[in-house]
């Protein structure tokens, strides 16, 4: 709708324009302040030329009435519009809310080290980008989503190392000597047992074989990992792995020295990331030679900017912060526009159980498994609440307060206010096509703000993928079915004179309702 009637004032506005909703919905539907910019560059009094506006745009026929109002011009949007929008949209469901933008965009999210199951915080990041991922591919961009494996360092030795020692220890009852650091869990205990079985007892009588046992254990993580993410609906276009960038070290090695961004002291090599805003410049080779942690992300980054996307975004974990200046230093000495890599930082979660902290879990050791979280509330409540809050803010929930089949549970309410549709037609014996060309302007007013907040879905999702805010999503959700709830308990509809036109209504919120928790991956239930 807004998009329409951006395109209705460009014909009489020569100006960039601003459309706001008035919070008093008595105003109109939108307003615009744009007198007041246009009487700075014709410096004539605003008021005179928002009544001059008003009285253009009162001949427009989607507008039922546009007033000005101390520099403001109002606009009600008129009910055949509105009534049409909807029509349209119920025949095209696919379509409603789709847009064109081309943009294409590179999305990074989850990269959780393969060395353990995915635990809780992962799992926010998860939902967050395949969410992003959805809203924005229905809007317009074009969107790929890719995995970084962190498959290099130490910590896969290290995880090879721990399914070696629990090989030895608890499969072939040896006695071992644990170092100080190692993985711990039960988890660690069955890669142990499925290794011994399937690479033979011998690879665990010499530590020679540990490089092998740490290949063989960080693949069999990520199949993990990846039926975790699989289990509530998300999936990837793009695995990279981050072992195979150290192949091009030495070629991005010269051209980082080629364009002056390194230099050498106390026997390692330095990034000049102060010179693109770091607090301090950064070493990029250790002094025996071997290239740090940051190399990798600066392999990863010139890559990814190789591969020629429009836009890239990478989805990291809060402790990751000070990555961000490093990462952009290297970008720009490479000759890309480091404004083209956004960072969209997530915070970690608290859960409780009971208004108590949730028990961590044996298997893992020292944290709280997605798996164990979905089998106790399903996908669909985990994704919901994670989409509750910005990202970079914390989030808390209490596990008992999803499983409730009342109001206070916002998945549970939503779902029933789209299963309510389904029952009223079910009541009436009639089906939502049957009913498309039905027409609804005979309905009062409080129909047509419901009819007008259900038409909003389009504009919310652009607003909450361009702003980076999903909790809008979320919010309009919980917003539309409390409306339609308390409208239902305002009007009877089956058996009255416009029942068919309260049921065409009663379509278009649930086909809101079943739009916006699709863009959540979620499916919106018939029953309930």
């Amino acid at each position: 709708m807004k998009h329409r009637v951006y395109e209705v004032l460009q014909k009489h506005i020569d100006h960039p324009i601003v459309l706001e909703k008035p919070k008093d919905r008595n105003f109109g539907h939108y307003a615009t302040p744009i007198a007041f910019s246009m009487a700075k560059v014709l410096r004539r009094n605003p008021m005179q030329i928002a009544e001059e506006l008003a009285e253009k745009l009162a001949e427009e026929e989607m507008f039922e009435k546009v007033e000005a109002l101390k520099g403001y011009v109002n606009i009600k949007l008129s009910r055949k519009f509105l009534d049409d929008y909807a029509t349209w949209a119920l025949k095209n469901e696919s379509a409603f809310g789709k847009g064109e933008n081309g943009t294409s965009i590179l999305l990074e999210f989850v990269s959780a080290n393969p060395t353990g199951p995915l635990h809780i915080g992962h799992a926010r990041g998860a939902v967050w980008g395949d969410v992003l991922a959805r809203i924005g591919s229905h809007v317009g961009y074009k969107i790929e989503r890719e995995y970084y494996v962190n498959d290099a360092g130490n910590q896969i030795y290290l995880l090879g190392l721990s399914v070696y020692l629990a090989g030895r220890e608890s499969v072939l009852g040896l006695d071992v000597e644990w170092p100080e650091e190692y993985y711990r869990g039960e988890y660690i205990v069955d890669l142990a047992r499925r290794a011994v079985e399937a690479l033979g007892r011998e690879k665990f009588m010499d530590e020679s074989f540990i490089p092998e046992i740490s290949e063989w254990a960080k693949d069999r993580m990520l199949e993990l990992i990846n039926q975790n993410l699989a289990e509530v609906g998300i999936f990837f276009d793009h695995y990279v792995s981050e072992k195979s960038l150290y192949d091009r070290w030495d070629e991005i090695f010269t051209k980082l020295a080629e364009a002056g961004a390194v230099y050498e002291k106390d026997g390692k090599w330095w990034l000049k990331s102060t010179e693109h805003g770091d607090e301090k410049d950064r070493v990029v080779v250790r002094e025996d030679g071997r290239p740090t942690y940051l190399a990798g992300d600066i392999i990863y980054h010139y890559q990814k900017f190789e591969r020629g996307y429009d836009h890239y975004i990478n989805i990291w974990g809060a402790d990751h912060h000070g990555y961000i200046a490093r990462v952009k230093a290297a970008i720009a000495f490479f000759g890309h526009d480091p404004q083209k890599l956004e960072i969209i930082l997530s915070q970690m979660v608290s859960l409780l159980k009971g208004g108590e902290p949730y028990k961590m879990s044996k298997r893992a050791g020292n944290f709280i498994l997605m798996q164990d979280i979905v089998k106790e509330i399903g996908p669909d409540a985990l994704r919901f609440v994670f989409l509750t809050k910005k990202s970079d803010t914390h989030l808390e929930f209490d596990v008992e307060d999803l499983k409730k089949e009342d109001n206070s549970n916002p998945i549970y309410y939503i779902n029933y206010a789209h299963a309510r549709v389904f029952s009223l037609y079910e009541k009436a014996g009639k089906r939502p096509e049957d009913l498309f060309g039905v027409s609804m302007e005979g309905l009062d007013g409080e129909a047509f703000d419901l009819l007008f907040a259900a038409l909003l879905l389009p504009e919310v999702l652009e607003d909450a993928f361009k702003s980076r805010q999903l909790q809008k999503v979320t919010d309009y959700l919980k917003y539309l079915a409390g409306m339609y709830h308390k409208f239902y308990y305002d009007h009877r509809i089956i058996g009255t004179p416009n029942e068919d036109a309260l049921l065409k209504l009663s379509s278009m919120v649930a086909l809101s309702l079943r739009t916006g928790l699709k863009m959540l991956g979620i499916t919106a239930l018939t029953k309930m």
